[in-house]
């Protein structure tokens, strides 16, 4: 018999002072609490109860029993009701991981969120590097990039585009490419978790896919070392939109080979569960998608350029 229910049936029968008037609060059998007993004393090796026609009292070992029982049953209510509120209320540590060229949009987000849900303290780790979710204990990580492990839950929270550029000095020293192919003689200042490696992937003016293998002296998990080496004229740069936008506005940058368009990405909210996933997380996610609606031209890659 499981054994919990035993105990339950078993401090019923106490608190009730009988085996028929716990039946009747625990809507089972006389029967049936008799067996939950009797499967407890058998499993002790001890009388629990001692039975007349009439009453039931605790033996000496029932009585000790009998304390730890309900005080073991009182931990386990607590235990719910805990486990409860946390669902129900955000409360707790939120364990969070950011990509770092995100900071300037999460960082109003996360102290709104700190006003809005005062119970939550929150625990920020930023990089770029692909962390584990289950193995480091984080709830939530917002990346640029999707996850390479299918089993994530992943929101898409805002789209985003890459732009080719570099700098105009660039041009100067060596040219404008006029191919896709051409690219392939360039210096390319490259992402380390691109996703599709070394091979930088467009599409074409046909709208079909197109892609082509790049190199180059640089490559970096940085965002930003990669785009202040472009402004500095020393090579193609595929920037993110939120991060080569202002220079693309001010003239540091310049686009080439407009005629190819990179992939889109998305900015993600990936977490490790679907199902009962705590307040916490829940209204933190609902909160960003909220406020990536509301500043969509910081993303929006026509505003970019």
């Amino acid at each position: 018999m499981d054994r919990f229910t035993s105990l339950t049936v078993f401090t019923r029968v106490v608190d009730s002072g009988g085996f028929a008037a716990a039946a009747r609060r625990l809507n089972m059998s006389a029967t049936m609490v008799s067996s939950h007993v009797q499967a407890l004393e058998d499993r002790l090796g001890a009388r629990l109860l001692n039975r007349t026609t009439r009453k039931v009292s605790l033996t000496e070992i029932g009585k000790v029993y009998y304390e730890r029982c309900t005080q073991i049953l009182a931990e386990l209510e607590d235990a719910d009701r805990v486990a409860g509120a946390l669902q129900s209320t955000p409360r707790g540590t939120l364990r969070l991981y950011a990509s770092t060229h995100l900071m300037p949009f999460l960082g109003p987000v996360i102290a709104e969120f700190m006003e809005l849900h005062p119970e939550v303290q929150i625990d920020l780790s930023m990089g770029e590097r692909m962390v584990d979710l289950v193995e480091e204990g984080i709830d939530l990580a917002i990346r640029t990039v999707p996850p390479s492990d299918t089993s994530l839950i992943v929101r898409r929270l805002a789209p985003w585009r890459h732009f080719l550029c570099c700098a105009p000095s660039y041009l100067e020293k060596r040219g404008a490419p006029v191919r896709l192919e051409d690219l392939a003689r360039h210096n390319c200042l490259r992402y380390a978790f691109y996703p599709f490696g070394d091979e930088w992937h467009f599409i074409g003016e046909d709208n079909k896919p197109a892609a082509v293998r790049v190199s180059g002296n640089l490559v970096s998990a940085s965002g930003e070392t990669l785009r202040h080496a472009a402004v500095a004229g020393h090579g193609m740069f595929l920037g993110p939109s939120f991060i080569a936008g202002d220079d693309l506005r001010a003239g540091r940058l310049v686009s080439v080979l407009d005629a190819y368009r990179p992939v889109d990405f998305a900015i993600n909210a990936i977490y490790p569960h679907r199902h009962h996933l705590s307040a916490k997380v829940r209204t933190f996610i609902d909160l960003l998608a909220q406020r990536f609606a509301e500043h969509r031209k910081w993303m929006d890659p026509a505003t970019a350029a």
